[in-house]
């Protein structure tokens, strides 16, 4: 039996200031979606949801940024992902047709459980595609992000540092 010797010295590292410590981060994208609202009456209806951006990136023009979206915003933005960049996509939460039939016993699809359901799901799907580097770039994760009212009329290209 051979005796290997372990080295259990520790690696020299610099000490950590206050500011390291407890500073803005380097990099951060911080994305909320919250505060769901629920709007018209009928076939009419339907919810929107706050998306809170805080960053210090520099591609994004602002540092600071909310906008409300609806379901379908998310759906314009996945598909001008999908057609435009080279980023492959994440799904989006279900569309939930079941909870769009009439005659259910609860509010369908404007039941408070399902929208914290899909509130959840948005969250997630906007981080994933808002942390993606190649993503970052493209226009219309900005306007989505950014812009009070998307322009579903404009052209696709690609945003360089702000």
């Amino acid at each position: 039996m051979t005796d290997t010797v372990v080295d259990t010295r520790r690696l020299l590292s610099k000490p950590q200031n206050l500011n390291d410590a407890y500073g803005p981060p380097s990099n951060f994208l911080e994305i909320d979606v919250s505060n769901p609202q629920t709007v018209g009456v009928g076939r009419a209806r339907f919810t929107t949801y706050e998306v809170r951006l805080k960053t210090n990136l520099p591609i994004f023009k602002l540092k600071e940024s909310c906008v409300r979206r609806r379901y379908s915003d998310f759906e314009w933005l996945k598909s001008e992902l999908e057609r435009e960049s080279k980023v492959v996509v994440p799904p989006l939460p279900g569309k939930a047709f079941f909870r769009q039939l009439p005659f259910r016993g609860d509010e369908g699809i404007f039941d408070d459980s399902f929208i914290e359901e899909r509130k959840q799901g948005l969250e997630q799907f906007i981080n994933k595609v808002a942390g993606h580097p190649l993503a970052q770039n493209e226009r219309c994760l900005h306007m989505f992000l950014q812009d009070e009212i998307i322009d579903k009329s404009y052209t696709p290209s690609k945003i360089r540092n702000a």
